[in-house]
């Protein structure tokens, strides 16, 4: 707590208050209200919680204004230039980066946790085979919590490092697994001797039938993805899994709760309704029309995957993930695509448009993580799952962070109450 402080007055009653005011390393200073109730008898009100701190954090920072993004003080840029998925996966874990030791540690210990329980493994033959793949996860995810009895006391340290290993190596399989199923393909077991990504891709495309070999810019582009969605600070999911963590329970219904928040098409869905916009327009010729009905604000239309909520200026991630996804194009061979080329052209025409600069409408991380899962081979049902294994990392962060920390309360949001006031039964028989 700073020496400063903000002096409120009722000017009604006379009665003032100081609220303190907290300072953080770098971004805004923070506004303790917790006197505001007991001294004036009011709530403040922040719908979508814009403007609310809803905890103390040393993960993830974000500038909206400046588009930086860092993790534990880390510029993303240099984090995507020179770094690898895992080893982002250590530093958000444990705060810093890791010695090659300890790197080479953690990503035995990941690579060797990769296989589930043959009976969890057995639970997607009862999934309806046209299930979405997200109700799939989130269902497993939780259903983890009935085979490790034996190591979920969220007081234990050990305990909370056992379950994060677990997550970030399993989440891949669980993905896979569902994937497999809802092509009626058979289950592939995971590889120790490949990496992360490499890994992920076999279980997704290998078949017993035939050899199946890893396209290494598939898995540095998926790697990289990885990097670019590992966390993002108090989103949706992220409070919630802190929300559910917050009553005690055990570790994975709180990331099972963060992966059904991640299904809303307004969070991890995002980059599965770029695609369903391009499918709309269709065609390129097209392109015109649509981008004077997404400038018309009595037309419903939008343009998906441009501009960003927190992000006020370009985001950080795009930038990043524009050059891989030309190089992946590129590579793999699917510039040809009519799909791609119309990625790509409304790409240049809204940098160009000077309503979008204007407006600061760029194309955000979901513009472009869309197109490539689609080069990759990834149906779109699958993009939020994919998005579900990278974010699963900073969940679980989050979810160490609060639960370490004594000072955390379970989470008790107010309201305010516009329903009847109090009125009195009345017999079903004298009502008019």
């Amino acid at each position: 707590m700073s020496d400063k402080f903000f002096e409120l007055k009722d000017v009604e009653s006379g009665t003032t208050s100081r609220l303190g005011v907290s300072e953080g390393s770098i971004g805004p200073a923070v506004v303790d209200i917790g006197r505001l109730y007991r001294d004036h008898g009011v709530f403040t009100s922040d719908p979508g919680f814009v403007a609310t701190a809803s905890c103390e954090s040393k993960i993830t920072f974000i500038d909206g204004e400046k588009g930086v993004l860092l993790y534990r003080g880390y510029p993303v840029d240099q984090l995507a230039a020179n770094s690898s998925f895992l080893e982002v996966a250590y530093l958000l874990l444990y705060g810093e980066l890791p010695t090659a030791s300890e790197q080479s540690e953690f990503a035995g210990l990941i690579m060797h946790h990769t296989m589930i329980n043959e009976t969890l493994l057995r639970f997607f033959n009862g999934f309806h085979f046209n299930a979405h793949p997200m109700a799939m996860v989130s269902g497993v995810v939780g259903s983890m919590s009935a085979f490790y009895h034996d190591s979920m006391d969220i007081k234990n340290p050990e305990h909370r490092e056992i379950f994060a290993h677990r997550i970030i190596a399993k989440m891949p399989t669980i993905a896979a697994a569902a994937y497999k199923h809802s092509v009626g393909q058979p289950f592939v077991y995971p590889r120790n001797d490949l990496d992360y990504c490499s890994n992920l891709l076999n279980m997704f495309f290998a078949v017993p039938c035939e050899d199946y070999e890893v396209d290494p810019v598939a898995a540095e582009a998926l790697d990289l993805l990885f990097i670019l969605h590992a966390d993002h600070e108090q989103n949706c999911s992220t409070s919630t899994v802190r929300l559910a963590g917050s009553s005690g329970t055990n570790p994975y219904a709180a990331i099972a709760a963060g992966v059904s928040a991640l299904w809303g098409p307004a969070h991890g869905g995002a980059n599965e309704a770029v695609l369903k916009m391009l499918e709309q327009i269709g065609d390129t010729s097209q392109i015109p029309k649509y981008v004077a009905r997404a400038k018309d604000r009595d037309d419903p239309f939008r343009l998906m995957g441009f501009g960003h909520r927190v992000y006020k200026n370009f985001d950080p991630r795009a930038k990043i993930i524009r050059e891989m996804c030309h190089k992946v194009l590129t590579q793999l061979g699917t510039t040809d695509s009519p799909m791609f080329e119309l990625a790509l052209r409304l790409e240049e025409i809204a940098l160009q448009d000077e309503y979008f600069v204007e407006k600061k409408l760029y194309p955000n991380v979901d513009f472009y993580s869309g197109i490539i899962y689609r080069a990759l081979g990834i149906p779109v049902s699958m993009f939020t799952v994919m998005f579900a294994i990278a974010r699963a990392v900073g969940w679980v962060a989050h979810w160490q962070e609060m639960t370490a920390d004594p000072s955390t309360r379970i989470g008790r949001p107010r309201q305010l109450y516009t329903g009847p006031t109090e009125r009195d039964y009345i017999a079903v028989s004298e009502r008019d």
